[in-house]
Order: C-alpha cells, then sequence, then structure tokens
C-alpha cells in the first residue's frame, strides 16, 4: 500500500498548499465498508478511509454530502479534505476529531441541531447525485412525489436487489403488495424535503470534547425528516435527552409511529441484501405488519 499513502501525502499537501509527510499511522475502527486511519505529519492528524477503487464514487459523494451538512451550520461534521484513487484502492481524508462519547447533554444539543437541519428544505426529494447505504448503491433521482420516491427508489430498489440474491417467495409476493399499499401511508400527510443524513444509526454520532455532537458518514439526500428520526429507533436507539429535545423543536406528526416501520424497512431491507439472511425474518416481520394497517 506504499504508493497509495504517497499518494494521499501529495494530495493533502497540494490541497493544503504546503509539504505532507506521513511521519505515522495507525489503524482505527472503520464500521464493516471501509478499511481507517489516523495519520500524522508534523502533528497534525487527519482520518482517511480506504476501500478498492471502484469505490471512489462512494467517497466522493460522502465529501459532497459533509459539505452539505456543514454549509447548513446546524450539525458538525469532520470536514473532508480530498480524496481520489490510485492503483486498486479508492481513499478519502477528513479533519481528525477526537471523539470522546454520547452523554445526555450531548444527544440533547444532538436533537436541537438535527431539528434545525430538517427545517433546511430543498426543492424536491432526492438529491443531484446518487450515493451508497453502507456499500449498496443509494438512487436520488430527484422528483415532487415523495410517495412515489419511497416506493420505487428506496424499498422497490432493495426488493428488487433482495430478488437478485435469492430471497424470493413470500417476502416477494408480500414485498409486492406492501409497494402498491405505500401512498397509503401518506393520506392527509405531505413532508417537506428536508435534508437527511440519511444513515443515522447510534455508531454515527458522537461528541467531541467540549460536549459537541458530531455526525459522520452520511448517506444524504432531502426527504420526510421522519426517515432520520426512524432509524435512530433502529440497533439500539439513541439517549431520551435526544428524543425531548428534537421534539421539543419539532414536533413529530402523529402518523410517525406508523411509517417509521416503513421506512425502518429500508434499512433492514438493506441489511439482508448485505449480510444476509439474519434479517429475513425481521424484514418480513416489518412487512406483515404494515400490510395490516391497509386493512
Amino acid at each position: 500500500m506504499t504508493d497509495v499513502w504517497q499518494a494521499i501525502g501529495k494530495n493533502i499537501a497540494v490541497t493544503l498548499d504546503r509539504p505532507f509527510f506521513i511521519d505515522s499511522r495507525r489503524s482505527v475502527g472503520g464500521g464493516c465498508i471501509n478499511n481507517a486511519y489516523v495519520i500524522e505529519s508534523d502533528g497534525r492528524q487527519y482520518f482517511v478511509k480506504l476501500n478498492h477503487a471502484a469505490m471512489a464514487d462512494m467517497f466522493e459523494a460522502e465529501a459532497e454530502g459533509l459539505r452539505e451538512i456543514a454549509a447548513t451550520g446546524t450539525i458538525k461534521v469532520p470536514q473532508p479534505l480530498c480524496w481520489g484513487s490510485v492503483d486498486d484502492a479508492a481513499y478519502l481524508v477528513m479533519e481528525y476529531l477526537a471523539l470522546t462519547g454520547d452523554g445526555a447533554a450531548a444527544a440533547r444539543a444532538l436533537g436541537r441541531g438535527l431539528a434545525a437541519m430538517h427545517r433546511i428544505t430543498g426543492a424536491h426529494y432526492g438529491w443531484h447525485i446518487n450515493n451508497t447505504i453502507g456499500a449498496t448503491p443509494q438512487v436520488n433521482t430527484p422528483g415532487r412525489d415523495w410517495a412515489g420516491f419511497w416506493q420505487t427508489q428506496r424499498l422497490g430498489y432493495q426488493l428488487q436487489l433482495a430478488e437478485k440474491n435469492g430471497y424470493g417467495g413470500r417476502l416477494q409476493s408480500s414485498g409486492a403488495q406492501l409497494l402498491l399499499s405505500v401512498p397509503e401511508f401518506f393520506s392527509g400527510y405531505t413532508p417537506a424535503p428536508s435534508l437527511l443524513h440519511g444513515d443515522l444509526w447510534s455508531g454515527n454520532w458522537a461528541a467531541v470534547q467540549d460536549g459537541t455532537p458530531v455526525v459522520f458518514d452520511p448517506a444524504v439526500y432531502y426527504g420526510d425528516r421522519e426517515t432520520d428520526l426512524a432509524m435512530t429507533e433502529l440497533f439500539g436507539g439513541f439517549p431520551p435527552a435526544f428524543y425531548q429535545s428534537y421534539q421539543a423543536d419539532y414536533p413529530l406528526d402523529p402518523g410517525y409511529k406508523v411509517r417509521k416501520t416503513l421506512y425502518n424497512l429500508y434499512h433492514i431491507l438493506n441489511h439482508l441484501n448485505l449480510f444476509g439472511s439474519g434479517y429475513q425474518a425481521q424484514a418480513q416481520h416489518m412487512i406483515d405488519t404494515l400490510l395490516a394497517e391497509t386493512r
């Protein structure tokens, strides 16, 4: 990987317009998708993600998403510095932030910040580029019909992937029924196209030393803010202070209690496609629950 690190050092130097020679690097936890490192030169540290060269577009879209969130001034994110590919590797270099935890005060501030970010709206649902959710392509073709967007570009896309991956039978037949029923969940409710983090589970936020909350690893697009809130309830959930402060600043529609299952089905189907059959029963149960709401 020597050529990769040389290329990274040169790109950082060009971006900063000053020399940068990597003195040290150490591997850190980067999740199940990428390899992650902290590099240092003369006391300056940066966070680096590495993956196969085919994932270069993923890193470019992630950098664009971080910039989109940063531009709102609502929630702190690590600032992307540079990205690229060399030989068989792609990389993304970001500001290094020393993360210390996720206590109640930080969670409360995160709730306020997310509510403020969700008040930033676009002209349409989707985004100007596609990105990824985990390692799965996420299609963001802009449109003005939210129910149609969720039918085709979110649930429909994941169900098609599931069929290709061998998950057929009742998952597909009941999934097809649910797709036809999606508009029923939006009777009397038209969400604003809010700026979304897109992958907001408990592993994608923390706080820096002064308690300021930070979010990272986004899958940005514009859509129903309930999708972000729904995902915070998956995989362990967020502290109560987060929900209390969010609700105080930007109360949710009562229909969220039902729609959150519709939104989280997208992520469970994605986990089925990424990680295997351990998520099939959960996906099927969610589909059955949603179909029961339409009868």
